[in-house]
Order: structure tokens, then C-alpha cells, then sequence
């Protein structure tokens, strides 16, 4: 079993100790902070730390609303244990030395018994050495590049090879096995390139071309005629953020429309198939678990309650449905375990829980913290209305394959694709 040395006397350690960590934190917290949770109060406190303006406000709004969406329907229905969840929400403005700021605020003054925090895989990994230190309980929710095995931190999205694992093999089987992949030039967009090549091979494909475009790039001339110059059967898009959205307005000004895109990351995210004018993203293939348009009856009803709450909203992404059914996976976890000690949830949580969610049915795989997702392939039309395949449950199968089992060994680690044993 796992046991936090803090658990026992947390209170009245971090009520003596924290002088030097308010100081950091002044200033830190603005609008949307629930403030006074530091006096000792019994109250069970959620840290939100979700953004709300910056460069990741498109998404993290959206997480923000769904958290406090869940919390407030769990807070009617009676909260957790008979007791309301307090929330503690200042807006980190995508800024990450903001965020460690108000992640040790809300460890040392708020005393959170839960932590929600993050869209990017560097803001995760901004705040990871300080959620380690202080065993904090910790969901990440949006879709990454995989690999995090880590005992106190719950990374609820799909990762890369879940979602790549969906939508590369339809792409073969649909047009072919020459791929040609665009990808964004960090760790998320390096790592899932690597796991194109990985998939590709399983399936006896193969990649006859590959670029990483900078975050900030928006021209994309050389890459369409890099790709026409190729002509693969498809390319993988794995490009992300406001200006790499303007390879598709491209694409469709070039002419490059004949040619398929499979992506992990458009569409589901940042609603390009709204936000940009058809028939742009024609034929684009999303691997997703999550998307707003999904047509089940469990999905509409959460759409319509989402949008009643928050009336001038635009779309719910995809991290935003993981950050609503984590919450009420947290509930469980809580009630399971008949208290909020962090190490006892913890614990109830590596027990394997299932949750509603609106994507369908979801649960969690205790070995390594990852969720069993619904993956679909969404496809935008010419008009870019979305239609959907039937799911299929897809497991965290690379961190089962590497040996990350967090209820035998307290690992603190992220594997790469390379840890992959080699298939003799």
C-alpha cells in the first residue's frame, strides 16, 4: 500500500510551514479563487487550474467550465461523503511559472485534497516535480503524448497511441501506405511523429516524409509542395495551436484537398471545423474519444446541461469532457475509499473504476493510471459536418508493454516510444 508521510499531520505541517510559499504566491491569485481555505477549515478543497485567457484559453476555458459544471451538480445532489466540494480557481493565463505558483499556493494555503491543472504537456511537467514532492492527487486530463507513469498523478486523456493507433490503421486500410506527417516541433509533436513510424510498420506501412513546423509558423507553402512533390496516399496532422491552423486554409487554396489528413490533434480540440470555412478540412480524419457533435442520447443531455450553465459558450472540447467525468471518477474514488486522505483515494482509485462519461462508459486501468477510452474516427465532410465509426475500447497498451504498474512500484517516470521492447 501506499502511504503519504503527510497525510496523517498535513494540516498543521503545512499551516506552520508555508511562510515561504505565500510570500511566492503574492499576488498569484485574482479572479476566481476561493480564498480562506487556509484556516483550517475541514471543508474537502479542488484546485482548478485550468486557463482562462492566454495562449491556451480556447481549451482551457472550456476544462475551467466542465470542472465547475460537475462540481456544482455533485454539490446539489448532496457532495461527496455529505460534504460540499469547495473550489479553489485562479486563472493561470497559460503562463507556467504562474502555474507552479498557484499549484504550491494551493498545496501549501489551500491544502487541496485534488488538483486539476493543464493543458500542455509543459505546463504537466512544469508542475510535476512539485505535485511529486507533496504526493499531490493530480488529474491531467488533456490528450498527450503518452508515456507518464507516475503514482500520484492520474493522465485521464488519450494518448498519442491511443488515438494514432485509431486513425492510422483506418487511413491504410481506406487510402494506402505511404504517409507523409506534418507534426508541431515539440515533445508532443516529436513524440507522436515517433509513434506514426511505430503504427505505420506494425501495418506494413511507411512514412516518405516528415516535417516539424515551429509553434509560431503560419506560411506553409514548402510544406504543401513537400507533399505534392511526395504524393502519399495521406498525411498525418499533428500540428496544434492558432497559426498552424492556417495550413488548412492553405491546403485548400493549393489544391492539396485530393489528398486525406488522419490527425490526432484538429478538430477535437480547437474546433477548426467551425472556426475555419468549409471545405477546408474536407476529408480530415480525427482520431478521438471525445467530440461535442457525438450523437447519443448520454452526450446530448450533457451538451444541453453544459450550455444552459454556461450560455455564452462555444464548444466543448475534448479535455473538457475527460475533466467532467474525472470529477465524478474522483467522487467514486472518494466513496469507495470512506475518506478524502489523498493516499486512501489513491488507493481506491488503482482498484479499477468505471465511470459514466458522455463519450460512453469509461474505465480506468489501475496499473497505470491511464483510462480505457472509446476511440472513434470523426470525419469532417465538405461542408465539415461530422460523422462518426463505431468505438472501440483501446487500452493504454504502451505503459502496459513498458511495465509501468503503479500498484506494485511508486515509479516517478515518462517513457518514451524507444522503451518499447524490441519484438524479436
Amino acid at each position: 500500500m501506499f502511504v503519504s508521510e503527510r497525510s496523517l499531520t498535513r494540516r498543521s505541517v503545512l499551516a506552520a510551514g508555508s511562510t515561504a510559499a505565500l510570500a511566492a504566491t503574492a499576488g498569484c491569485v485574482g479572479e476566481g479563487a476561493v480564498l480562506g481555505m487556509g484556516d483550517g477549515s475541514p471543508n474537502p478543497t479542488a484546485a482548478v487550474l485550468e486557463d482562462r485567457s492566454g495562449t491556451f484559453a480556447l481549451t482551457g476555458t472550456a476544462k475551467y467550465r466542465t470542472t465547475k459544471l460537475a462540481i456544482e451538480e455533485i454539490n446539489r445532489d448532496g457532495g461527496i461523503l455529505g460534504e460540499e466540494l469547495e473550489v479553489f480557481a485562479p486563472d493561470p493565463q497559460s503562463d507556467n511559472m504562474r502555474y507552479q505558483d498557484l499549484a504550491r499556493h494551493a498545496i501549501y494555503q489551500e491544502d487541496a485534497d485534488v488538483l486539476w491543472a493543464g493543458y500542455s504537456s509543459a505546463t504537466r511537467e512544469a508542475i510535476r516535480p512539485l505535485i511529486n514532492d507533496h504526493e499531490q492527487l493530480y488529474f491531467y486530463t488533456t490528450q498527450y503524448e503518452g508515456g507518464v507513469c507516475d503514482k500520484t498523478v492520474f493522465p485521464l486523456g488519450a494518448t498519442a497511441r491511443q488515438q494514432l493507433g485509431a486513425v492510422v490503421p483506418h487511413m491504410i486500410e481506406e487510402y494506402g501506405d505511404e504517409i507523409y506527417t506534418v507534426a508541431a516541433d515539440y515533445n508532443f509533436g516529436q513524440r507522436s511523429g515517433e509513434w506514426v513510424k511505430i503504427i505505420a510498420e506494425e501495418h506494413g506501412a511507411e512514412v516518405v516524409g516528415e516535417e516539424y513546423i515551429p509553434l509560431e509558423e503560419s506560411q506553409f507553402g514548402s510544406t504543401i509542395n513537400n507533399i505534392q512533390a511526395a504524393e502519399p496516399d495521406f498525411v498525418m496532422s499533428m500540428l496544434v495551436g492558432q497559426d498552424h491552423s492556417a495550413f488548412y486554409e492553405q491546403r485548400l487554396a493549393s489544391g492539396l484537398t485530393d489528398v486525406p489528413i488522419g490527425t490526432s490533434t484538429n478538430m477535437a480540440q480547437e474546433r477548426e471545423h467551425l472556426r475555419i470555412d468549409p471545405p477546408a478540412l474536407e476529408d480530415v480524419y480525427a482520431g478521438v474519444n471525445y467530440m461535442e457533435e457525438l450523437p447519443t442520447d448520454r452526450n446530448e443531455a450533457f451538451v444541453e446541461r453544459y450550455h444552459e450553465r454556461w450560455d455564452d459558450a462555444e464548444y466543448i472540447n475534448q479535455e473538457a469532457q475527460n475533466n467532467y467525468f474525472s470529477v465524478y471518477l474522483y467522487k467514486e474514488a472518494v466513496e469507495r475509499a470512506g475518506t478524502f486522505d489523498q493516499a486512501a483515494v489513491i488507493e481506491a482509485l488503482e482498484s479499477g473504476l468505471e465511470v459514466e462519461a458522455p463519450e460512453g462508459d469509461v474505465t480506468l486501468d489501475p496499473a497505470t493510471h491511464h483510462m480505457n477510452h472509446n476511440m472513434r474516427i470523426a470525419h469532417a465532410d465538405e461542408n465539415h459536418e461530422i460523422s462518426f465509426d463505431e468505438p472501440r475500447t483501446i487500452e493504454p497498451v504502451f505503459l502496459q508493454e513498458v511495465g509501468c504498474d503503479l500498484t506494485e512500484r511508486a515509479e516517478q517516470t515518462q517513457y518514451e516510444p524507444d522503451a518499447l521492447p524490441e519484438v524479436a
